[in-house]
């Protein structure tokens, strides 16, 4: 019997990893001769770089870089086993978990930081940068990261460095002959799951801005200046990124991406499978067991249980979702690959009881499966 264990994280409790091996020992107590195959997994957000340097047996790399507001703080990305291929959270370098809530003002926090990881990056001799953009403070268009790169935005006096989405409407022209020459000879990928544009009644300001601060006078502001930086790309790359689905993404970031780096954005998910090459890994599979922290109606729009499960159907594999909660609507999963789902908690208990269990408890429910698996 082979068993693919294809976990995501289960935030503040276990990485990718941690929750693969503790459903590896709940299994291999019951199904001793089970041929089991660990391959932690994420979708992009959070967790990511951690998930595939230990999914490729790659390293991680803390760096001290400017954080939203100008402040410095310790970014990290991880260099994949092939040590071509760098892997890169910016939520890390330029993410609203770095914001106090009092502090939050799209208007002045940047992307910077996020430039600065992607020198870090290249600094390794990498070829390929993969970069999950969610958990943005930002609202910038990436411009703090193109400048750490070397871009330069000019404005009419040309006074001071472009600090945040407020200074976006100051720009009047953009001059990449600066650009660390190192990005023309880098794949760029983006993993993106959202397809908002750029500017208008769904772009990255209406959107996403309140959440980072915004009100919706700032909201006004930038959402102008994200159109003036559309505008100036455009006229200064002959690039336009304005109504691009995904453009919108962190702030913007996604136009950005484009624009500066030449990427392609791609849901995280399946830049993630690729990456650890989970096809092949699944094929001859009989049983296949995924999982993150919550399970929900949600979580078919491109979240690492589904994506994992599509895998496996197309492998003939049955499929066994573990979460630490089952949320509302989570039976929609059931039209989405996943067999069955359990979760993991095994009786009435505070949160913070549940995350520290978290290991304890899931070694339990796939020792419990795993009997099932074994029933002769």
């Amino acid at each position: 019997m082979k068993i693919v264990i294809a976990m995501d994280s289960f935030k503040e409790s276990m990485t990718a990893k941690e929750a693969c091996e503790a459903a590896k020992r709940g299994i291999k107590k019951a199904c001793k001769n089970a041929d089991i195959m660990l391959i932690p997994m994420a979708d992009g957000g959070e967790g990511t770089v951690q998930a595939l340097v230990d999914a490729s047996n790659g390293k991680l790399f803390k760096e001290i870089v400017t954080g939203p507001l100008g402040e410095t703080v310790e970014g990290f990305f991880g260099i994949l086993g092939n040590s071509e291929t760098a892997v890169i959270e910016m939520a890390s370098a330029s993410g609203l978990e770095l914001v106090p809530h009092e502090n939050r003002n799209p208007l002045i926090t940047t992307t910077r930081g996020t430039g600065e990881l992607i020198l870090k990056a290249l600094d390794k001799g990498v070829k390929k940068i993969i970069m999950g953009i969610g958990g943005s403070a930002t609202n910038d268009g990436g411009v703090g990261m193109a400048q750490a790169l070397g871009v330069r935005f000019l404005t009419e006096n040309n006074s001071k460095e472009i600090t945040g989405g407020g200074d976006l409407q100051k720009i009047i022209e953009i001059d990449v002959s600066g650009i660390d020459p190192r990005i023309k000879e880098t794949e760029f990928l983006i993993a993106c799951d959202v397809s908002n544009p750029l500017t208008g009644e769904q772009g990255a300001s209406a959107v996403f801005g309140p959440q980072k601060g915004a009100t919706l006078e700032m909201v006004e502001i930038l959402d102008s200046g994200l159109k003036n930086l559309a505008l100036n790309i455009k006229n200064s790359l002959n690039i336009d990124v304005e109504n691009i689905p995904g453009a919108g993404a962190a702030g913007g970031l996604g136009a950005g991406s484009i624009a500066f780096l030449n990427a392609r954005l791609q849901k995280g998910v399946d830049i993630v499978i690729d990456c650890v090459g989970l096809n092949e890994k699944m094929q001859g599979a009989d049983f296949v067991i995924t999982g993150e922290g919550r399970i929900d109606g949600q979580s078919i729009f491109g979240k690492t249980p589904i994506g994992v499960a599509k895998i496996a159907k197309e492998n003939g594999a049955f499929v066994i979702g573990l979460a630490g909660s089952l949320g509302e609507g989570y039976e929609k999963v059931y039209d989405s690959g996943i067999d069955c789902a359990f979760s993991i908690v095994n009786g009435i208990c505070d949160l913070e009881k549940a995350l520290a269990n978290g290991a304890e408890n899931l070694e339990k429910t796939a020792y419990n499966i795993g009997k099932l698996l074994n029933f002769k």
